[in-house]
């Protein structure tokens, strides 16, 4: 006899494991797959759902999205083996001459799933075998979160600080460090949440390819009072490779979306703030805000003497009249709020040494953009 994880008995020798459906529904897990020209990766990612240690009653809800390779046919094979371990299978699809989008066919995945909590899965990633059981606890404890974890990359060397990123981020950070050009701080292949508070944010912009579709329903999650949680284990195979959906997006496409945000969510607080970069990345950031946000920038800060030197940035792309000069400072000389258009991880501690001698509270006093 066995106890679910959510203390309901069933005995495999005399209740089908494919009938928990029914004895447990209300904790249902719903496992969200959208498919494209998957065949290389299927197998491994289809294996990781059926090594799943929970307990209680889970589905696999697929979407083909106009695959032409043979995805189709390795989903039929796994269908026998998942249902005959107890996992209900739905699939469903369309073969039209063309994809219509990761956001569309996640939107079709969670419509045609029955949970109660969804699971989300790409189809080239590997699910570790504790992954539904840790995330489900998470989300039992926070029902108006996304549950994130920390990842193993492959290959392990692509990516390095970016993974970094991912694993070590501290609790208030996931918070703080959103407006940052990574995205989401929990990313979206491992996101585990309710279905009814994904469906008080979402759905999914479907606009298609190009379309930060993970990025928009992340900012809208946070709009809403959304919470953000990382179980800390490496729950997650996280494959790179060149066909990845986000290498589709551009880069103009992200930095817009987050330079918006940046305004609606951070500015507001601040009557004035100091950009901390007077070379090229800070200047854009200045360039791309609305007028009345340029307004509150109060200067640039650097440590580049040659900028500090020469003692101002003339916005001349201004309609203005004179064309704003902005002060540039030593960042000792300048004053709090930053926004900070340094890359971390990149100068040997030097930049994270400066910051840290100035004994400032993250969110409050800075916020990350770059």
């Amino acid at each position: 006899m066995h106890t679910s994880a959510e203390g309901h008995l069933w005995d495999p020798e005399v209740t089908p494991q494919k009938s928990r459906r029914e004895i447990c529904p209300l904790f249902f897990k719903s496992l969200i797959l959208p498919v494209h020209d998957a065949e290389p990766w299927l197998d491994e990612c289809l294996g990781s759902v059926l090594q799943q240690d929970f307990e209680g009653s889970m589905e696999l809800s697929i979407f083909n999205d106009a695959s032409k390779d043979k995805s189709m046919t390795i989903i039929e094979k796994w269908k026998k083996k998942l249902e005959g371990s107890g996992i209900l299978v739905v699939i469903g699809g369309h073969d039209s001459p063309s994809p219509r989008g990761v956001g569309y066919s996640k939107n079709q995945a969670v419509a045609q799933s029955s949970g109660s909590y969804l699971c989300f899965l790409d189809a080239d990633d590997v699910m570790m075998p504790q992954r539904v059981r840790l995330q489900h606890e998470a989300a039992l404890r926070h029902p108006k979160s996304i549950i994130g974890c920390q990842v193993t990359r492959e290959p392990p060397n692509s990516t390095e600080r970016y993974t970094r990123w991912i694993n070590q981020l501290a609790p208030d950070q996931l918070l703080t460090q959103v407006f940052t050009s990574n995205g989401p701080t929990v990313i979206m292949p491992t996101w585990f949440c309710s279905r009814a508070w994904f469906a008080h944010v979402g759905p999914f912009d479907e606009g298609g390819r190009g379309v930060p579709e993970d990025l928009l329903f992340f900012y809208e999650h946070l709009r809403k009072g959304g919470g953000v949680v990382r179980v800390d284990q490496s729950l997650l195979l996280y494959r790179y490779h060149p066909g990845a959906a986000t290498h589709s997006v551009l880069e103009t496409t992200i930095w817009a979306h987050r330079v918006r945000f940046l305004e609606e969510q951070a500015l507001p607080h601040w009557a004035t703030f100091t950009i901390w970069n007077a070379g090229r990345q800070g200047r854009r950031l200045y360039r791309s805000l609305t007028a009345g946000s340029q307004r509150k920038v109060a200067a640039f800060c650097d440590v580049d003497e040659n900028k500090i030197r020469k003692g101002f940035y003339c916005y001349e792309g201004s309609q203005e009249r004179p064309k704003p000069r902005i002060p540039v400072l030593h960042f000792r000389a300048a004053r709090p709020p930053f926004v900070i258009c340094v890359k971390l991880d990149l100068t040997g501690g030097a930049f994270e040494d400066n910051l840290r001698s100035l004994n400032l509270q993250e969110g409050r006093d800075f916020l990350h953009f770059s």
